[in-house]
């Protein structure tokens, strides 16, 4: 059986961690992360998705949280190290966010950056992420 090419936007404006298919946004002095669509795809569909609580500090490339997928559990990890304010709580009640909003209202967790200097050096604007996923997937469609 043939595997399904992925579909998937890459928007601009973010930046993305290529080790672990994540994405990172600031937002008035915090920074929201998020599963690409990539990182989506090749998890498979998300049924639950369980985040760290809130004040926990967590390392860059460490667990900020779980997501469960049809016939396994993954850690998601934090492509920047960060104490977590807040938690998706929609996206833990209502986990299908993640799948069809992953970039807008299924994003994961936000929090302050502990070392952003030391960890941006590592994530990507749009147009690298997108040749990254070109170089995983030749026939993707990328919106």
């Amino acid at each position: 059986m043939a595997r399904e090419i992925f579909r998937g936007a890459i928007p601009d404006g973010l930046l993305y961690d290529t080790r672990y298919d994540m994405w990172v946004r600031e937002d008035g002095g915090e920074w929201v992360i998020g599963a690409t669509s990539l990182g989506i795809y090749h998890a498979g569909e998300i049924i639950a998705f369980t985040a760290k609580p809130r004040g926990a500090e967590i390392g860059n490339g460490r667990g900020l949280g779980t997501v469960e997928c049809a016939k396994t559990v993954l850690a998601v990890h934090a492509p920047i190290a960060l104490i977590l304010t807040q938690v998706n709580q929609q996206a833990e009640e209502t986990p299908a966010l993640l799948n069809h909003d992953p970039y807008g209202r299924g994003w994961m967790v936000r929090g302050r950056a502990r070392d952003w200097n030391a960890d941006r050096i590592a994530l990507v604007d749009a147009a690298a992420y997108r040749r990254h996923v070109l170089t995983l997937e030749p026939e993707a469609e990328i919106e």
